[in-house]
């Protein structure tokens, strides 16, 4: 795993590094090294590790800064690394030439993760059709399989148009 995190919106891959690759090809090339990935990943502490047809993980670590006033690891954390993978699944479904965005998704933290605990985020694709996507996923620590969130997922799957 090559992490090579944009520092600037200049560092992003632009719309030409998406629409020449497929959907699975774009997320390897992330996780290769060869595009950039998101800041969003080295804020929160989480990055993919895996991305195969249909199924994408990520690896991550809350630390401090991802806390609530209650101590606890803050729900957009776990929401934050739910939406992360199940939509990187179906994105490996979204063929060349096309693109995709979240239309809704759900979370349901079954247990408090403790800081620091090393936990895996395994996206898998239900459903990829011409126009939707539905994934589902689940966050299970790295040392020990416990499961900490469920979720899932919608995602619109759209062409882009030639004057794009």
């Amino acid at each position: 795993m090559v992490q090579n995190i944009a520092k600037t919106l200049d560092d992003l891959p632009d719309q030409a590094d998406l629409l020449s690759r497929s959907g699975l090809e774009f997320m390897q090339d992330v996780i290769n090294g060869r595009l950039s990935g998101p800041p969003i990943g080295a804020t929160l502490g989480f990055w993919p590790v895996l991305a195969e047809d249909g199924r994408v993980v990520f690896e991550g670590t809350p630390e401090f800064n991802t806390t609530n006033p209650m101590r606890g690891v803050h729900g957009g954390w776990y929401g934050a690394i739910l939406d992360s993978c199940m939509a990187c699944a179906v994105m490996t479904k979204v063929p060349r030439g096309s693109y995709y965005t979240t239309l809704e998704f759900k979370i349901n933290i079954t247990r408090a993760i403790p800081l620091g605990t090393k936990v895996r985020a395994i996206g898998t694709v239900q459903h990829a059709g011409r126009s939707t996507g539905v994934a589902m996923g689940e966050v299970r620590g790295l040392d020990d399989d416990r499961l900490y969130a469920t979720g899932s997922t919608t995602c619109i799957i759209m062409q882009a148009s030639k004057g794009r």
